[in-house]
């Protein structure tokens, strides 16, 4: 799936190990790659596209994010690295955090960055707005298509707080993560919230793009308020599912990824 954006921009997922996308973004001359684990089909498809790297933004360390950064900078000297400034890299990089603001003037584009602790503390997510077209959002692990990442070392508010900060980004937000998780996502939380109509159209939509193996991704953050469980936790239907109407929605939150941990 390919969106063609502003100025001939458009942005490509490449496919990596079992279940990533590493996202591409490119006028037809220069690019900006997101997460890139795997250096492989990175090289792939600069070369095959007669690309030339200006650009990597990192969300977090785990390695099927930042694997494949020293070769592209070796291959690229010329590229610019950023990275969330909470976190600790061995290639050099340009530190980020909230409000930071990346100039990627090749593109004419501008990416600020958010703070979204919970899958990892130092997580960080980039989210743009060029002119007349709606905004874009890289953001990792964090959030999912119908689900959201494992929250590691029981940092269940921050994950939650973090997941509230997206929430708040305009509704045609297009959304750009980087697993392809989304019919798993679908099938759990239709055994939360059953009767969600919303919900049960996006599962016949998924499962028809899986099987024409197509990426369920981008998303919208409407599809998401409308049908992601993460983002639903005052729903009463999922609420009453499970027996926890007197609970607040951090503590929906929290029993739900608990849930999906061992689903």
């Amino acid at each position: 799936m390919i969106a063609t954006m502003q100025h001939n921009v458009e942005i490509i997922p490449i496919p990596a190990f079992e279940d990533n996308y590493i996202w591409l973004i490119h006028d037809g001359k220069v690019a900006i790659v997101v997460d890139p684990g795997d250096a492989g089909p990175v090289i792939n498809t600069l070369t095959r596209l007669a690309l030339t790297l200006n650009a990597i933004l990192i969300t977090h360390h785990h390695h099927d994010h930042i694997g494949g950064v020293t070769t592209l900078c070796n291959e690229y000297p010329d590229c610019m690295v950023y990275a969330p400034a909470l976190e600790h890299y061995s290639f050099t990089h340009k530190p980020v955090h909230q409000n930071d603001v990346v100039t990627i003037a090749a593109l004419d584009l501008q990416f600020t960055v958010l703070d979204v602790p919970g899958h990892t503390l130092g997580h960080v997510a980039y989210v743009t707005n060029p002119a007349n077209k709606a905004p874009w959002l890289f953001c990792g692990d964090v959030l999912f298509g119908a689900g959201c990442g494992r929250v590691f070392d029981n940092h269940f508010t921050e994950a939650y707080q973090s997941l509230q900060k997206l929430a708040a980004l305009h509704p045609d937000t297009q959304i750009y993560c980087t697993h392809e998780y989304t019919c798993n996502n679908i099938q759990f939380a239709l055994t939360l919230e059953p009767n969600n109509q919303a919900l049960q159209a996006r599962h016949l939509v998924a499962q028809q793009l899986k099987k024409s193996r197509t990426p369920t991704l981008p998303s919208t953050m409407a599809l998401e308020l409308a049908t992601n469980p993460f983002l639903r936790c005052s729903s009463q239907e999922i609420m009453a599912n499970l027996h926890a109407l007197s609970e607040t929605p951090e503590s929906v939150f929290t029993f739900i990824r608990k849930l999906k941990d061992v689903y």
